[in-house]
């Protein structure tokens, strides 16, 4: 197994950090994955007994913990297992109000339709920037406090010029990455007029919104936007700089992976009704196939099937979809268990999924991995291996949690 490297900022030697910043040495772990398989065992790239340095925002050394260099501080892992920070690639936190009555409908036999995210538009639109921000803020730091240190925000609850610029420019302010979802459903008052509906949404929405985007979004289903309607909106979102993800085979059967593929999106999310066309143009293409089990788990509906993805060679991202009508959890912990549990995944595929697999979605190599360069992002276990996520479901198991170096509050 490879001893650790030096990185930036790290005295191999054991001569400390650079001065003026604070580091910060996590060593005693009893299992670590770097996801580096060059650097340890399997695709986790899994060490024992190991070390990992942190200097200032990014993780400075990585390497047995009897050959840790010293820091300004320590922290005893006391054996625990040690992972990269959960990076959640979809999630939709710009919102206001909560859909728990239609929650209970659905548990109680009513089908799931993309109709109740317009409910959630009339609370957005009625709600304060404040009110907003501090829903945000929320959840972020509940997502935070579970692991996850690189979150994903769409908006896609505003559906007018305004409040859709308003919504991605408070997701900004918190969200890692920032989605424009314009694209979400058609609203009320466009019922009677869906073509000029996608006609705003790709002309003076998106020169709004696109400032403070990276991402551009449409849910292609039906209910929502056909294939025609969804590439008119993605194709100009790629002529103002953004990067396509599509909201994909959700409901059922449909264009949605294929226009992602043909478009070079960075992800298909959802991905439950598959042909093996699919499936095969995501493997030759390289698109993520992002997974949301949380979905499936909540509505009621079908789980979409990871190991013939995994098998047919498709990245497998996993994500929360965080939202407050399909899927109202913040927790990764619960969807690696459901995946595992209903999407066919070993433990090791699904930690991946969570970390790498969603930095991957994300077009990141700075985030989902602990080696030399990369992000300080770092989740210690209340437990001695990966593998007790999906193992102790429901259970809180998160000791500590570093986010670009700074440790956030339990």
């Amino acid at each position: 197994m490879p001893d650790g490297s030096p990185g930036t900022g790290a005295d191999p030697t054991g001569g400390g950090c650079d001065a003026g910043r604070v580091s910060t040495v996590i060593t005693d772990i009893g299992e670590l994955v770097t996801n580096d398989p060059g650097r340890g065992d399997g695709a986790l790239g899994l060490l024992r007994d190991a070390a990992v340095v942190i200097d200032g925002d990014a993780v400075a050394w990585v390497g047995p913990a009897r050959r840790a260099p010293a820091a300004d501080e320590r922290y005893d892992a006391a054996g625990r297992a040690v992972l990269p920070g959960f990076v959640d690639s979809h999630a939709h936190l710009v919102f206001a109000g909560e859909r728990a009555e239609e929650f209970a409908a659905r548990m109680s036999g009513r089908p799931y339709t993309a109709g109740g995210i317009r409910t959630t538009v009339a609370r957005t639109r009625a709600a304060s920037d404040d009110d907003l921000r501090a829903n945000l803020r929320r959840l972020v730091g509940e997502m935070a406090r579970q692991g996850t240190t690189t979150v994903e925000c769409k908006s896609g609850y505003g559906l007018t010029v305004e409040q859709e610029e308003r919504c991605l420019r408070i997701a900004a302010e918190t969200a890692d990455e920032v989605t424009f979802l314009g694209a979400h459903v058609v609203p009320p008052e466009y019922a009677g007029d869906p073509a000029g509906y996608v006609r705003l949404v790709a002309t003076e929405m998106l020169a709004a919104c696109a400032p403070h985007a990276r991402w551009i979004d449409v849910f292609c289903e039906d209910g929502a936007f056909d294939a025609d309607q969804s590439r008119e909106i993605l194709t100009a979102g790629v002529r103002a700089g953004l990067t396509p993800r599509v909201h994909a085979n959700q409901l059922g059967p449909g264009p949605g992976v294929r226009l992602a593929v043909e478009l070079g999106a960075a992800s298909a999310d959802h991905c439950t009704h598959l042909t093996d066309a699919d499936v095969d143009a995501l493997a030759s293409a390289g698109t993520v196939a992002t997974l949301l089990p949380g979905v499936d788990f909540s509505t009621r509906q079908p789980y979409p099937d990871a190991r013939r993805l995994i098998d047919a060679g498709v990245t497998v991202a996993l994500a929360t979809d965080c939202n407050p009508g399909s899927c109202y959890t913040s927790s990764m912990p619960f969807c690696i268990a459901l995946a595992v549990r209903d999407l066919r995944m070993t433990p090791a595929e699904a930690v991946w999924a969570a970390t790498a697999g969603g930095a991957r979605a994300l077009r990141r190599d700075d985030v989902g991995r602990l080696a030399p360069g990369a992000r300080a992002d770092v989740l210690v276990l209340d437990a001695p291996s990966h593998v007790h996520l999906a193992y102790r479901p429901g259970v809180p198991q998160v000791a500590a949690v570093w986010k670009a170096g700074r440790r956030v509050p339990a």
